[in-house]
C-alpha cells in the first residue's frame, strides 16, 4: 500500500569466500555500510532486469516492460514483483484503507503522483484522466514513485541498499525510512521488503543468449537462478538467499554476491525454498552427495582448495565452464575449469536436489 507509514495503518581483493561467510553467519547478513554515488549506481546492476513473462497476466506485460525502463534503479522483475504483493493483479481491488487498483494508491498519494498513460478500455492511448482502476496508468505511475522514492533515499543516510529503501518507502512512507535510518521497525514494512526481493526471481528470465543447460530437473534450475546474477557486484559477506545484499568490511559499499551466497541462493530457488545450505563454503562442499569429478553435471557444486580450505565454490553449467563470485572488484562470471589456476587446485564436487 502507498502512502501513509505502517504503523498509522495498524579495498583489497580477497580471491574465496569461506572466512567472510562465516563471519557474516556469526554476525548476521544485514551489516550495512555507507555507500557513495559510485557504488549506487554499480550496484543497480546487481538485481536482473529482464522479465520472464509467464506469471504476468497478458495484458500488463508491454506496461510492465516500459515501466522497467523509466530509471535505472526500476526494473520489470520488481515492478511485476510488487504488483503480485500489493494487489494479486487485481485492477479493482481496494483495500481498507482505501488504497485502489493494481499498485494500491491511496486518494491523496495518487493525486500527486497519478499518471495519464492509457485508456481505460485497454488501448494504449491516454484518454485524459489519470485513474488508478486503469491497469496502464497505475503501473507507470507506480514506476514514476518508485523512481522518485529511488531517488529520494540516496540523500538520505540511511542505512541499507537503495532497492531495499525504495520499497520500505514505497510501504512505510519515504518520512519512515528518514525516521529510522533504514527499514523502519514496523513488522508489515519489513516483510513486505523481503517478500518483493524473494519474488523478483518469479519474474526474471534468463538473459539473451544464455542457453538452458541439461544437467536434470533440478540442476538446470540450480543453473537457471545463478545466471539470473550474471554481471552482478562481487560483494565480501554480501547476498543470501534473498538475493544480493550489502557485504561489510571491503564489501561494506557494494551489493552483491559471494561466491557461498551465490551457491546458496541457486541451490535455495532450485528446491522451491525447501534446500537452504550453509552459508560457509567449507561446509557447502560437506554437504550433499559427493560426485567424481568425471561425473559432473550442470547444477552441481564444485569447491576449489586456494588457501589450504575449501574458500571458493562455484556452480558448473556444463561444457567445461562454471558460473561463480570471484573476488572483489570482479562480478558474477562464467569461467573455464581448464583454466591453469583452477586446475593446479584441489577441486570437490557435490550434487543436490
Amino acid at each position: 500500500m502507498t502512502g501513509h507509514t505502517a504503523q498509522a495503518r495498524s579495498t583489497m581483493l580477497v580471491t574465496g569466500c569461506s572466512v567472510l561467510a562465516l563471519i557474516g553467519s556469526l554476525v548476521g547478513l544485514s551489516v550495512l555500510g555507507a555507500v557513495d554515488q559510485k557504488e549506487e549506481a554499480a550496484a543497480s546492476v546487481g538485481f536482473a532486469t529482464t522479465l520472464d513473462a509467464k506469471g504476468v497476466p497478458t495484458d500488463y506485460v508491454a506496461w510492465i516492460e516500459r515501466a522497467g525502463r523509466q530509471c535505472e534503479e526500476v526494473s520489470a522483475p520488481l515492478v511485476a514483483a510488487q504488483i503480485k504483493a500489493e494487489s494479486n493483479w487485481d485492477p479493482t481491488a481496494v483495500s481498507p484503507a482505501d488504497a485502489q487498483g493494481l499498485s494500491q494508491f491511496i486518494p491523496g498519494t495518487w493525486a500527486t503522483w497519478g499518471v495519464d498513460a492509457a485508456s481505460r478500455d485497454g488501448s494504449p492511448q491516454p484518454d485524459g484522466v489519470a485513474d488508478p482502476f486503469t491497469p496502464g496508468d497505475a503501473i507507470m505511475t507506480q514506476a514514476r514513485y518508485d523512481c522518485w522514492l529511488a531517488d529520494k533515499v540516496k540523500t538520505m543516510e540511511a542505512d541499507g541498499d537503495p532497492t531495499r529503501l525504495m520499497l520500505a518507502a514505497y510501504n512505510a512512507g519515504p518520512g519512515a525510512v528518514q525516521q529510522y535510518g533504514g527499514v523502519p521497525p514496523y513488522p508489515e514494512t519489513q516483510a513486505y521488503v523481503a517478500r518483493i526481493i524473494k519474488s523478483m526471481s518469479d519474474f526474471t528470465g534468463d538473459e539473451p543468449g544464455q542457453p538452458a543447460e541439461q544437467g536434470g530437473a533440478f540442476g538446470d534450475r540450480v543453473v537457471a537462478a545463478a545466471k539470473k546474477w550474471l554481471g552482478t557486484p562481487y560483494s565480501w559477506g554480501g547476498g543470501g538467499p534473498e538475493g544480493p545484499g550489502r557485504g561489510f568490511a571491503q564489501g561494506a559499499n557494494t551489493i552483491g554476491f559471494d561466491c557461498s551466497s551465490l551457491v546458496q541462493y541457486a541451490v535455495y530457488h532450485a528446491s522451491g525454498g525447501e534446500l537452504l545450505l550453509p552459508r560457509v563454503s567449507q561446509l557447502q562442499v560437506a554437504s550433499g552427495k559427493a560426485v567424481a569429478r568425471d561425473d559432473m553435471r550442470p547444477g552441481d557444486v564444485i569447491g576449489f582448495k586456494l588457501n589450504g580450505n575449501y574458500d571458493h565454490i562455484g556452480i558448473y553449467i556444463g561444457h567445461g565452464q562454471f558460473i561463480h563470485a570471484p573476488k572483489t572488484g570482479d562480478v558474477v562470471k562464467i569461467s573455464n575449469l581448464d583454466e591453469a589456476y583452477y586446475t593446479s587446485k584441489t577441486q570437490k564436487v557435490r550434487r543436490f536436489g
